[in-house]
């Protein structure tokens, strides 16, 4: 069933059918992450891909299938007492000039057989993996020892305002309740629990203007910015352990602007400084912190997003753990485990395709990534099914 809860916006070209493929009683999920990736989907125009999820989700029995713009929720209804939550974002960055579609399969001297082009390891790599597994799910149906949640949102790789999980969680957090989550980003196949979270401010110097052959007549803020960098480049970052898991900080200068022509004394400069904090630290703690280090200087903080600790230790998260056997990481970069940690709802990440090359021109998922995170995900939620 198909409940639409916000029109989605104006389609920009035909859905391509997922529906074969993902219908094919041999799936072939690489097969499919291929179609996935081939419908482009940069962010803001995710329509045709959300639509052919959607189809292909609604062909499903025993779902329920809600679209809220460019986001899709396909649910399992069987009142069993504990649910579990799988999440991934359908759009990406630009596309390269020619563009880096359609996929190629290929074999890389390092990593063998893989699939290259955009989207290969950010993320259609884990979308691929959530639609074959919603297959294996509604075909399990009664027989299901926990309810699942399968969502596909948009908008996750542009401004945190626009990001489709947070509308979903503003309109519709009823869709998100779980009692645990996976976030299918890209981890190589290994668990990383939690993230860390990030904060950016702006610490400023002021002087006074003057003509540069005077310089004795003004004051020169951008020599005042010396300081900054040095308590910058001094700066030893923290390595610390949440709930059994190192994680590592970072607080670096990535900006400087100041100065308004070449033969002015600037009046303002400032560093834009990122804080990278262990899920330890809330926001008001990370801002406490980075208003310590620049102790002295004006500080304003002008965006921060909370980490999620791992909870890696409840039931749940230990059993799925045990299924991957691999040693959990932390992770480092922030993802929107975060917006699940917020709603109370333990998350971590786990998908096919290296980080590394994420983004790139040559961006590329290895295909037992693929084949293994499928296989992963099958046992954890489909054994032991009463």
């Amino acid at each position: 069933m198909s409940v639409p809860t916000s029109a989605p916006p104006t389609a920009s070209g035909p859905a391509t059918d997922l529906s074969d493929v993902l219908g094919d009683p041999a799936l072939d999920v690489v097969e499919l992450v291929r179609r996935v990736c081939d419908i482009p989907s940069v962010s803001g125009d995710e329509r045709a891909l959300a639509d052919a999820v959607e189809a292909a989700l609604t062909a499903l029995a025993g779902v329920e299938v809600t679209r809220d713009g460019d986001a899709v929720v396909a649910r399992t209804t069987l009142g069993r007492s504990e649910r579990v939550l799988l999440a991934g974002h359908l759009d990406t960055v630009p596309l390269t000039d020619p563009p880096n579609l359609p996929v190629r399969r290929e074999q890389h001297p390092v990593d063998g057989d893989v699939l290259v082009g955009r989207g290969t390891c950010d993320m259609k790599g884990g979308v691929g993996v959530q639609l074959a597994l919603a297959r294996r799910v509604a075909a399990a149906g009664e027989d299901l020892a926990r309810d699942v949640t399968f969502v596909f949102y948009d908008h996750e790789e542009v401004e945190a305002a626009r990001n489709g999980l947070g509308r979903l969680a503003r309109n519709h957090p009823e869709l998100l309740a779980a009692d645990f989550a996976v976030l299918l980003e890209p981890s190589s196949a290994v668990v990383e629990g939690g993230c860390n979270g990030t904060l950016r401010a702006e610490v400023t110097t002021t002087g006074k203007a003057a003509h540069s052959a005077r310089p004795w007549r003004g004051h020169n803020a951008i020599h005042d910015a010396a300081p900054v960098l040095a308590r910058l480049a001094a700066y030893a970052p923290r390595e610390v352990d949440v709930e059994g898991l190192v994680f590592r900080e970072a607080l670096n200068a990535v900006l400087v602007s100041g100065g308004i022509a070449g033969n002015v004394i600037p009046d303002r400069c400032t560093v834009t400084v990122n804080y990278r904090f262990a899920p330890s630290l809330d926001a008001a703690g990370a801002e406490a912190h980075v208003r310590e280090v620049f102790d002295g200087f004006t500080v304003e903080v002008t965006d921060v997003a909370e980490g999620a600790r791992p909870g890696l230790h409840l039931p749940a998260a230990a059993d799925f753990v045990a299924r991957t056997g691999t040693t959990p990481l932390p992770k480092y970069g922030w993802t929107d485990v975060a917006r699940f940690s917020a709603l109370g709802v333990p998350a971590v990440n786990y998908g096919p395709g290296d980080n590394a090359t994420a983004h790139a021109d040559d961006e590329r998922c290895r295909t037992v990534e693929v084949e293994q995170c499928l296989e992963v995900l099958s046992g954890w939620l489909l054994d032991g099914a009463r």
